[in-house]
């Protein structure tokens, strides 16, 4: 990016715009095997258009599957990540999918903030939430962050799991 390339803009990348082209392109691509990089966002594997590509594409053993961000229990992301090197199945939209394809994770490039990034954010804040409540993450994991800020904080702020 500092030499002025956009590391997104090269003369093979095929951008999708809406909703009809996007289940051309995954029917192309399973009729096809073409070999093809799709970038899609979409948290968990719960909704949007990667869960068309999924359905599409996980009994294929000569796909692979990338995850680079956190996938909570008990979504379908997580259940690809735990399943999938075992030849498990996932269900999407109430179907079974069996996973033949190979399912891979690397860390570091999620967007969201982990544990110690959370405290050291609110420990530099001059000002001192009054209130604090942790929407994400598994129940356990929350629990965790809960106790830990509390420690932090003391009673001048209240620590909320809704």
């Amino acid at each position: 990016m500092s030499a002025g390339r956009h590391p997104l803009s090269f003369e093979q990348l095929t951008t999708i715009n809406d909703h009809e082209s996007h289940l051309r392109t995954v029917e192309y691509l399973k009729k096809t095997a073409r070999p093809t990089i799709v970038l899609a966002a979409s948290g968990m594997c719960a909704g949007g258009r990667i869960v068309n590509y999924l359905k599409a594409l996980l009994g294929d053993k000569r796909t692979d599957i990338l995850f680079i961000g956190y996938q909570a229990q008990g979504t379908p992301g997580n259940d690809i990540q735990r399943y999938g090197q075992y030849g498990g199945y996932v269900m999407l939209d109430n179907e079974r999918y069996d996973i033949h394809a190979r399912v891979h994770t690397i860390s570091g490039y999620s967007a969201n903030a982990d544990q110690s990034d959370l405290l050291n954010f609110v420990k530099r804040m001059r000002r001192k939430p009054c209130e604090i409540r942790i929407v994400h993450g598994d129940d356990e994991a929350k629990q965790i962050l809960k106790e830990r800020f509390q420690l932090l904080l003391g009673d001048t702020s209240k620590i909320v799991i809704p």
